[in-house]
């Protein structure tokens, strides 16, 4: 199976660049999108059906903002809008699809960029967010959450760490808590495959930073321990261009 992550930064936007255009020529199996900014009936969502795929849609309350979804063509057993906190679910951010042998989730973590409000807000979902898991494993083991997290784990991860030190996206409380999460039994899918520096997936738009790849790996399909024997491939594909951010695959059997 081929999937996919992409934050869109606004599915009508990504959908005047050609996005449909480009979906088709993946083939992918299941496909997880963060910010998409709309709501499911305000754009011709039938292009989508015509490549064979079923739409599951979690927008925010706020309109043209935040929100995930899942494009399959695989029918879910189940699916789940939210994680039942009333909170985080009116900002559209998790959106788990249940299919025979795991459930793949869309993610979209927010971002502290804005203030101290957002930040301390975001601090909050991940520790939430890492007790709503915990629980989820119990039933479903096998889980691929997949999505924007809005953290670099690491050094590698973003072109210039001692600069962006006390960043939001790059703070130390914020790493330490990718590292325990993933430490909770998560592989960070894309540094199984490829060690390698300078493998980004989101630019500011700022200074032409994406031409001169100036940029933060905050994308990530994070695999569950048992699912470890069935990677098969991952990639960052940074020639896309629909957004500020880019796709990342992954491969499993």
């Amino acid at each position: 199976m081929k999937l996919i992550t992409y934050n869109v930064n606004g599915i009508r936007s990504a959908m005047t660049k050609g996005f449909a255009e480009w979906l088709e020529s993946t083939n992918a199996d299941v496909v997880a999108l963060q910010e998409v900014k709309s709501d499911q009936n305000q754009f011709d969502n039938t292009i989508f059906e015509k490549m064979g795929y079923q739409l599951y849609w979690h927008p925010a309350v706020k309109k043209g903002y935040s929100g995930v979804a899942l494009l399959t063509k695989h029918t879910p057993k189940h699916v789940a809008y939210g994680c039942g906190n009333e909170i985080y679910d009116h900002e559209g951010r998790i959106l788990r699809a249940d299919f025979e042998d795991f459930s793949f989730i869309s993610l979209y973590l927010p971002s502290g960029s804005s203030g101290e409000l957002r930040q301390a807000f975001k601090m909050e979902f991940l520790h939430d967010f890492q007790d709503y898991i915990n629980e989820l494993k119990k039933e479903i083991p096998n889980l691929i959450i997949s999505g924007d997290y809005n953290i670099c784990h690491q050094p590698i991860d973003i072109h210039n760490p001692k600069s962006n030190a006390n960043s939001s996206g790059f703070l130390p409380e914020e790493r330490a808590w990718m590292g325990s999460f993933l430490e909770s039994g998560f592989i960070d899918s894309f540094r199984h495959f490829h060690p390698e520096p300078h493998q980004y997936t989101w630019w500011s738009f700022r200074a032409g930073a994406r031409g001169k790849n100036l940029g933060w790996r905050i994308d990530y399909h994070l695999v569950s321990e048992p699912l470890r024997d069935r990677l098969k491939d991952a990639a960052i594909w940074s020639e896309v261009k629909h957004s500020d951010h880019c796709p990342v695959m992954l491969e499993i059997d």
